[in-house]
C-alpha cells in the first residue's frame, strides 16, 4: 500500500464470481478471482508492450510428425497460475479491493510487483516467464 504519485492514475478492479458446478448440476465449489480493469491502462505509462508469440497449428503438426517419425516422449504441461506469477517492468497502480478496503490507508493504493488477470501486458509477462524456464532432464521446470 503506497500513496498514489502526482501525475499518475490507479487503474480499477472488480471480483469476477462464479459457481463451478459437477455434471449432475449440484454445486461443486465457489471462485472469486480478482481482476484489473486493464481497458483504463495508458500506453507508455502502464504499459509498453502487449505482444504474446501464439503458436500456429502446423508448427505443432510439425513437432508431432518429427516426434512421431523418430520415437521420442512428448510431454505437455498446463500452467495454471501462469498470469500470477508474471513480474511486471511497469509502476502499476491498482485501486483497493472492493469490500477491502484498510481502515486508515482508504486514501492510498496498491503498487503492483507481478501481473494479475486484466492487464494488458499479462500476457506478454507469462510469455516472458515462460521463456526463462530451465530445461533439466528432457523436462521444462518453471524457475
Amino acid at each position: 500500500m503506497v500513496d498514489l504519485p502526482s501525475g499518475r492514475r490507479s487503474i480499477g478492479n472488480k471480483w469476477v464470481l462464479k459457481i463451478k458446478r459437477k455434471a449432475d448440476g449440484l454445486i461443486e465449489r465457489y471462485k472469486a478471482r480478482l481482476v484489473a480493469k486493464g481497458y483504463t491502462q495508458e500506453e507508455g505509462i502502464d504499459y509498453e508492450d502487449t505482444f504474446s508469440p501464439v503458436v500456429r497449428i502446423t508448427s505443432v503438426r510439425l513437432i508431432l510428425a518429427i516426434v512421431a517419425h523418430i520415437d521420442l516422449e512428448l510431454y505437455q504441461m498446463d500452467v495454471r497460475t501462469a498470469f500470477l506469477n508474471g513480474e511486471i517492468n511497469e509502476e502499476i497502480y491498482m485501486d483497493q479491493r472492493l469490500g477491502f478496503e484498510a481502515k486508515g490507508q482508504e486514501r492510498k493504493v496498491c503498487k503492483l510487483k507481478r501481473s494479475i488477470y486484466g492487464l494488458k501486458q499479462a500476457s506478454r509477462q507469462r510469455n516472458v516467464k515462460f521463456h526463462q524456464a530451465i530445461l533439466k532432464d528432457g523436462f521444462i521446470m518453471m524457475e
